[in-house]
This record gives C-alpha cells, sequence and structure tokens, in this order.
C-alpha cells in the first residue's frame, strides 16, 4: 500500500487512537514527522514519543496524554494542507485556531513552527494542521 500522505495518516492515526483512550500509537517514521511530534510534546497535546526500529524500519512509538478522569489533552486535531489542495499563508494572514487556544503548525523557510512562533518570527509558509 502507498500513502499518498504520509502526514494525513499520521493526525488520523493520533485521532483515532486518542478518540479510543489508547496509550501508545506508533506512525512509521520519517524526519518531517519527528519534528511534528517534537512541537507537540513541547506544546503541550502528547506526553511523549520515541522512534525504535522494527527490522529494517523505523516507527515512531507516541504517548497520548490524558488529564484527571481520562480528560483528553487533544479534543481535536486537522489535517489542513492536502496534496491536493496546499494552503499557504502570508505572515498577516496567520491563523488563530480556537480563538488563540489551540495551535496551527506552519512549514516555513525556518522549519516547522506554531502559529505563535510564525508571528514572531515574521514569517508565513504552508498550513500543516490545526490542534486544539
Amino acid at each position: 500500500m502507498v500513502l499518498t500522505d504520509p502526514v494525513g495518516d499520521m493526525v488520523t492515526r493520533i485521532r483515532n487512537a486518542n478518540r479510543a483512550y489508547h496509550e501508545w500509537t506508533e506512525i512509521p517514521s520519517a524526519r518531517f514527522k519527528k519534528e511534528l511530534c517534537k512541537i507537540l510534546k513541547r506544546e503541550g497535546y502528547l506526553e511523549d514519543y520515541k522512534v525504535e526500529r522494527r527490522g529494517s524500519a523505523e516507527v515512531i512509538k507516541v504517548k497520548l496524554k490524558y488529564g484527571p478522569n481520562k480528560k483528553r489533552a487533544i479534543t481535536g486535531i486537522m489535517r489542513i494542507s492536502k496534496p491536493g489542495l496546499r494552503v499557504y499563508v502570508k505572515k498577516e494572514e496567520i491563523p488563530k485556531v480556537m480563538g488563540g487556544l489551540g495551535a496551527a503548525i506552519i512549514s516555513t523557510s525556518r522549519g516547522l513552527l506554531t502559529d505563535k512562533e510564525a508571528r514572531q518570527k515574521g514569517v508565513g509558509g504552508e498550513v500543516i494542521l490545526y490542534i486544539w
């Protein structure tokens, strides 16, 4: 099976595992996905992640975060820019997710940044996903 949208697959795996209250989910590894996991962990949406070898391939094991009484850290996660329709924004047009309560992950010339970081650095780019 050939994936045409590996990031979309990652978002779907995280969303499904989160809805089912799974502690861990596995994602095929790629450098871009590792950077995404690093940002999601730093922003407090993931508990942790680690890269493991499985034969000749690597997988990213993502530990989902839940609060007291199984309160989800991720309420929603949505892929914005897709292979069939790329979504780019200028620095003045960077979106605020849920009025600033969520985060937009943007691929810029300075790497992957959250919407707040992109605004501070004054750069636009491709909107990868929204998370809240």
